[in-house]
């Protein structure tokens, strides 16, 4: 199952969780009714076990009012749930105890969590999520929560980061980053919502048994006061038929989700012994995989592991059981769960030196062969090996492309590889600036600095005036070593930078975006380039920041939306294209793979940023299974000239990110 069809399948799971819930309303509205007649004496027992005689007994005028009022309770509990989690992952992770922790941590077992998060992020081709840790939780356990990529944040326990090695960590993270990716977190932040408007019956029983027995204890009670007093304690009852209807719509949508995220999990990392290990270890535990916290019932339908337990919790478990999970993954697996923590493979010099990727392709100079192959190289010229080294990197990029649009949401473990690599590369000045927030503004100030010293002066008199003095000085400091940079590393210092700009205030993050537009605008020219990079930070910070309007409207089909298919092919063409003649055959490429009659190359004195961003503001709306065949066509017309611009791939990028589908990187 791929990204799309994920994607599709959370909507099917949606109304499948709908239907679950109405049952469960039906069936409390019933219970609530037959409270409220027995205890205010509408019926009585003898009627109850007569049931002709209680349909023509009942008050059906009180049973609508009753059934209206259980409807009106069960839905405001939903929808307040919802919306207090509408500000994103975090809340549900700070609802946790969760502390976020710093990018630029100095704790060796918290910096290596985030740079596994960091590498399988730019990996996925979407920034690092904000990494949450439960410091009081000393069992091995995980969640991601958001409603989208762009909110989504990711939650361990410290008993996740003492206790597990780094494959292990691998293992859970690339199973969280599956969740992110597929859906499930969308899902799991309704299926909060709906199992707290299921329990607000019993909660309501609570409060009226408390403020029942204050009052009979400040004055004599009477038949009314006994009948709230039943009606308090009916209430709590059918509070916990809720918490077991509850159990079961976790269980109806959950389980399965973990295997299918295991099995991503394996596919991402292309490591079993990763998430095999980590489950081993939680069985052998001593706190295995409980969460303390007292809100972890309501989350633990997306912990890692089974978070909680409880009364019949055979039938109700959010997750299969752990020896099931390890079956599915190794069917050879002898039982035994892992007593000890597993260490940390050393690296040995083949490997180059800690935290760069063994390269398949690097010849030890004790390798059987290194001499034969050396002397090739020495009979080239270097002109030829020059040839050769960039047709087959070109070749690499051009089968990258080809094949970016299938590894949305399901990368290849070779991207993970890139991804260290390129984050070994960067000088360090950079990416630890680009860790915090400071440096952060730095860094995407230096990106659209322009080269020509003029614009450049005016540029930073801007920032001078407008910039927080810091930031400024951080920005100078950055200029040498980011003007050196190659421009490959654009997009992976984006989704690094990112996770430490969502820690601005409203009003620095403000301040930023009005200086970011400025600098892009002081030079009377936005090019592609500069609006990618826009495009793709405010597309994830935003949101963060600000509220945005929110729409229910969906088009099944790029055939609905036929002037803005046309404006994007035909940005595309002309960003990779000069020649006329060229331009028109990228755009018929493109056209080729939709397969929509009539599109028409539309003339580049007709296209506007303005237009550009509009556009892309309705084909967000398409439904997940139409996405794919659009962006295949964007990446037809990056293939026809067998040539690859970083221009192409940034904007491939940027509108792959605006529609949701997390592309991976690909190599220049």
């Amino acid at each position: 199952m791929n990204f799309f069809e994920s994607q599709e399948r959370v909507r099917k799971n949606t109304f499948q969780l709908v239907l679950l819930f109405g049952l469960a309303v039906v069936t409390l509205i019933i219970m609530v009714n037959l409270l409220v007649m027995v205890v205010f004496g509408y019926i009585n027992s003898q009627q109850l076990q007569d049931g002709g005689a209680l349909l023509q007994k009942m008050d059906w005028q009180t049973f609508a009012a009753v059934s209206a009022g259980v409807g009106v309770v069960v839905l405001a509990g939903s929808l307040y749930k919802i919306m207090a989690l509408s500000a994103g992952g975090k809340v549900v992770a700070e609802s946790l105890g969760g502390q976020l922790i710093p990018q630029n941590t100095k704790d060796l077992k918290q910096r290596k969590l985030l740079n596994v998060v960091e590498e399988m992020a730019i990996a996925s081709g979407t920034p690092a999520p904000p990494v949450y840790l439960l410091a009081d939780e000393p069992g091995i356990n995980a969640f991601a929560a958001g409603f989208s990529p762009r909110d989504a944040v990711i939650g361990v326990t410290q008993g996740t980061i003492d206790h597990l090695s780094r494959e292990q960590l691998q293992g859970v993270i690339a199973h969280e980053f599956s969740h992110i990716f597929n859906g499930d977190m969308r899902l799991n932040i309704r299926l909060i919502g709906v199992l707290n408007g299921i329990l607000i019956l019993g909660i309501i029983g609570y409060y009226l048994l408390y403020s029942s027995s204050y009052s009979r204890r400040g004055r004599s009670s009477g038949k009314g006061a006994g009948g709230i007093l039943a009606l308090a304690i009916g209430l709590m009852v059918i509070g916990f038929a809720g918490t077991f209807f509850g159990g079961l719509i976790k269980a109806a949508v959950s389980r399965q989700r973990e295997y299918l995220a295991d099995a991503s999990a394996v596919q991402f990392t292309r490591n079993p012994d990763g998430i095999t290990g980590a489950l081993k270890r939680i069985g052998g535990l001593e706190f295995g995989s409980k969460v303390e916290n007292p809100g972890a019932t309501e989350v633990s339908h997306a912990f890692f592991a089974q978070g909680v337990s409880g009364f019949m919790q055979a039938l109700s478990a959010t997750h299969p059981p752990l020896a099931k999970r390890i079956l599915r993954i190794d069917p050879h697996w002898d039982g035994e769960f892992a007593a000890a923590d597993k260490p940390d493979k050393t690296v040995s010099p083949r490997e180059g030196p800690p935290g760069e990727p063994l390269d398949p392709f690097r010849v030890s100079p004790s390798d059987p062969g290194h001499e034969e192959e050396t002397g090739k190289k020495e009979t080239m010229t270097r002109e030829q090996l020059a040839q050769k080294v960039a047709a087959v990197a070109t070749g690499a990029a051009m089968a990258d492309v080809a094949n970016a649009i299938d590894q949305i949401g399901n990368p290849k473990p070779e991207t993970i590889h890139h991804a260290r690599a390129l984050i070994a590369e960067l000088p360090t000045l950079i990416i630890e600036a680009a860790r915090e927030p400071y440096g952060a503004r730095a860094v995407i100030y230096s990106m659209v600095l322009d080269p020509g010293q003029e614009v450049r002066d005016r540029q930073l008199a801007h920032l001078q005036t407008y910039a927080d003095p810091n930031v400024l000085v951080l920005t100078h400091q950055l200029l040498p070593a980011m003007d050196g940079l190659d421009i490959k590393y654009r997009l992976p210092l984006i989704d690094i930078a990112i996770p430490a700009l969502k820690q601005l205030s409203r009003d620095q993050y403000q301040a930023f975006r009005d200086n970011l537009v400025a600098l892009i605008e002081m030079d009377s020219k936005v090019d592609l380039l500069e609006w990618s990079l826009q495009k793709i930070l405010f597309n994830h910070l935003d949101g963060q920041f600000f509220k945005l309007a929110h729409t229910n409207t969906r088009y099944s089909h790029v055939g609905q939306l036929k002037q803005e298919i046309e404006l994007i092919l035909s940005v595309m063409a002309y960003a990779g294209q000069q020649d006329k003649n060229a331009i028109e055959e990228a755009f018929s490429a493109a056209t080729k793979i939709l397969e929509i009659s009539g599109l028409q190359l539309v003339a580049n004195t007709e296209i506007s940023l303005s237009g550009l961003d509009r556009a892309l503001q309705e084909l967000e709306k398409l439904k997940p299974l139409a996405k794919p065949q659009l962006l295949k066509a964007c990446a037809a017309s990056v293939l026809r000239d067998q040539k690859i611009s970083a221009v192409e791939v940034e904007l491939l990028r940027a509108f792959s990110d605006v529609l949701g589908c997390p592309m991976p990187p690909v190599i220049l």
